[in-house]
């Protein structure tokens, strides 16, 4: 699983140390709320991971293209470890509810 940050200079500096992929406020706004360009983001990756100062913003900037796919961005401060909220990211799976609230999963494997 992918996980791409937007981020503020903060992040996207830690973000590049780390070799995580990474679009800060400008290259948000080059997409223009261009909706291909958005689900091509979207596609691209699996999950997104936003500083907590950008997240309000997200929706103004990108339009409201990654919430229908189910992809809006996981908050991150900057107390949290990046790595350890990535990997966080990576490791959870989000369920979309019909009318019945039941659910039934095999979880994880040895190798986790």
């Amino acid at each position: 699983r992918n996980v791409c940050l937007f981020g503020d200079q903060q992040h996207c500096d830690e973000a590049t140390s780390h070799k995580i992929p990474w679009m800060d406020v400008d290259s948000l706004k080059k997409l223009n709320k261009n909706k291909k360009l958005v689900k091509k983001l979207a596609k691209k990756y699996d999950a997104f991971v936003a500083s907590d100062s950008l997240i309000k913003q997200i929706p103004r900037i990108l339009g409201p293209g990654l919430n229908k796919v189910g992809k809006f961005p996981t908050m991150l401060t900057h107390s949290e470890q990046m790595v350890s909220k990535v990997d966080e990211v990576k490791a959870t799976i989000r369920f979309q509810m019909k009318k019945v609230l039941c659910l039934a999963v095999a979880v994880g494997h040895v190798n986790m």
